[in-house]
């Protein structure tokens, strides 16, 4: 299996659309074996789905993430866990083990404003709950 999660900092970053990089993990038999820290050379939004489908990437691990994004990596296949927040391994950790907290709802609302606004969801760190800040 092959996990990729949004990467900054060693920690989760919270827009899923706006990463620039991917932080890899490979697991077999219940045990991560390998990872590596992938750019994504600008891709934005739906073309990060192209990206991960390119690293043949089976789950996402991110925080939060518009609805486009979300139906790319329907189609491609590629199993959601958003809303999550923290440092990437031990959020990788958690998956391995069956106790990763994330929420199947999570929905990036920004996409609502207009991008002149200069908002950013990792700027605040919304944790998948863009929608609810002033």
């Amino acid at each position: 299996m092959r996990i990729a999660v949004t990467y900054a900092n060693e920690e989760i970053f919270q827009h899923f659309g706006h990463t620039e990089q991917f932080k890899i993990y490979d697991v077999e038999n219940g045990t991560i074996v390998a990872s590596q820290i992938v750019d994504t050379n600008g891709s934005g939004h739906g073309a990060l789905a192209g990206v991960l489908t390119a690293l043949n990437a089976d789950v996402l691990i991110c925080g939060g993430i518009g609805g486009g994004a979300q139906m790319a990596l329907a189609a491609a296949g590629i199993k959601l866990y958003g809303g999550v927040s923290g440092n990437a391994d031990a959020a990788v950790a958690a998956f391995v083990e069956g106790k990763l907290e994330y929420n199947p709802d999570v929905r990036c609302n920004h996409h609502d404003h207009h991008h002149g606004e200069n908002h950013t969801c990792g700027e605040h760190g919304c944790g998948g709950n863009c929608g609810n800040h002033e």
